[in-house]
């Protein structure tokens, strides 16, 4: 009885010391109303996001209260759920990294034995091994890089993510400064196109025209109010794609200003093909040291096989109470290499070492085409912009000659509208050739992963989200 007692006691203190360290389950339960709520809320007052833009020390814009391109890219950070998924991503892979350190547990194992044919001195055998395994030839250490190199992998993805974020809010506001200049100069030639339809018709009415000049002019200014229209809806539009951009609802942006002073004047690189710029994105792309991070890890993955055809040891110290003989023993398993070395997982890890090297090259020349296929584009609309700044100075000085003719008397009002709807038309075309320049040399901007508009400044890359860091634990 003393005996069995001891060997409950023993189970019993093993089970305390093991589920003294156990984690619970917590449920987490999602309620997509509730989350739906949540981000239906969000708005750009959000105390938490001015706290954050404070920490960044966000730019001030030139007028008060107004969001520039850089403290609505910040707000995109704190936001947008893509930027979440990448933090999740990153904390599975630090936990990775916690799991592939983890050293084997020991084994315990329990052998009593009852002797039914011998009662003295004891017909009880208790006998007890602890199993100890020592990984051999650094195993636990390749398999702790891999993990290493897999989370700093997915670091350099958050700096990606955060980059596709950016291009996605400069490009929505582009597109709303640009939709915006196209209202008023669609309204300015649509206010043109009224004047000269009644100017037209005041002729027609005392036979100075024609009913064909005034049906061709009429189309003009229907042509001309639709266009401002469509300017608007593409406005409206443009307006939602930011809210998307930013991870917040299109009700957030109504009433707040927006500074799109950023897109007035740009200076892109002299020279992007060959300059620093383009070595620093051939080797320094968030995407490239996480496709670089990865090829490391595909290296230490390479080492963790070749290590795992040598066999762990297990060293097993047991005690046995042999009907009142205690004996001891320090048995020693290991696994023997007989029927394979472990040639498969060997081969299965070189060839995705390889794989990884192919991947990271071939994604070093997709972003030296990028870069080089978004500089030509940014020269030639360069180019084009200059063309189109040309035509509207010709443009200009005729109305002006044209506006002098006028005032002295020899040319008459019809004239005078027709230069102006021409001198609006050069403008119009100013617009699109100026809209081309910045869409290159915001693609160039995204091929480069360096700032091209505005401050200049870096694009912070956060270790944790500073959204869910700021919210309250539950």
């Amino acid at each position: 009885m003393r005996l069995r007692r001891v060997v409950v006691q023993a189970l019993a203190g093993c089970a305390v010391v093991a589920l003294a360290g156990c984690a619970s389950y917590r449920p987490e339960p999602i309620a997509p109303a509730s989350t739906a709520a949540a981000l239906d809320a969000r708005t750009l007052a959000d105390p938490r996001l001015n706290a954050f833009l404070d920490s960044m020390n966000a730019p001030r814009p030139q007028a008060p209260n107004a969001w520039s391109l850089e403290r609505l890219t910040l707000a995109a950070l704190f936001f947008h759920p893509d930027l979440d998924i990448a933090y999740a991503k990153l904390a599975v892979a630090d936990a990775g990294v916690r799991t592939a350190h983890q050293r084997p547990n020991p084994t315990i194992n329990l052998l009593p034995q009852y002797n039914a044919t011998t009662t003295v001195p004891s017909p009880w055998t208790v006998g007890g091994a602890v199993n100890l395994v020592i990984e051999t030839f650094g195993k636990r250490t390749y398999r702790t890089d891999q993990a290493r190199y897999l989370a700093e992998a997915a670091r350099d993805d958050i700096g990606t993510a955060a980059w596709q974020v950016r291009g996605r809010v400069r490009t929505a506001m582009l597109d709303l400064w640009a939709a915006r200049q196209r209202v008023r100069l669609t309204a300015k030639r649509l206010a043109q196109e009224e004047q000269l339809v009644t100017l037209l018709e005041h002729r027609l009415a005392v036979g100075e025209a024609s009913a064909v000049d005034v049906a061709r002019e009429g189309i003009n200014r229907d042509q001309a109010a639709v266009a401002v229209k469509d300017a608007e809806k593409v406005a409206a539009t443009a307006q939602a794609q930011l809210a998307t951009a930013l991870g917040v609802p299109a009700r957030a942006l109504e009433g707040v200003e927006l500074d799109l002073a950023v897109f007035d004047q740009v200076q892109g690189p002299a020279d992007a093909m060959t300059g620093p710029l383009r070595q620093t994105a051939l080797t320094g792309r968030a995407d490239i040291r996480s496709a670089l991070a990865q090829y490391s890890a595909a290296q230490s993955a390479v080492q963790l096989q070749i290590a795992n055809q040598y066999p762990n040891l297990t060293l097993g110290p047991g005690y046995t109470w042999d009907q009142g003989d205690s004996k001891y023993s320090v048995p020693l398993t290991l696994d023997l290499p007989v029927f394979n070395q472990n040639q498969g997982p060997i081969a299965e890890a070189l060839a995705r070492r390889r794989l990884s090297a192919a991947t990271f090259l071939g994604l070093q020349a997709q972003v030296m085409g990028a870069v080089d296929a978004a500089a030509v584009s940014y020269g030639r609309a360069d180019q084009s912009l200059a063309t189109a700044e040309a035509v509207l100075a010709a443009q200009r000085d005729r109305q002006a000659r044209t506006e002098a003719l006028f005032r002295a008397g020899q040319v008459d009002r019809p004239t005078l509208l027709a230069g102006a709807l021409e001198v609006s038309a050069a403008e119009i075309a100013r617009l699109d050739a100026v809209m081309a320049q910045r869409q290159a040399l915001g693609q160039l901007e995204d091929a480069l992963q360096h700032p091209l508009f505005g401050s200049g400044a870096v694009l912070p890359v956060l270790p944790a989200s500073p959204r869910l860091d700021a919210e309250p634990a539950q």
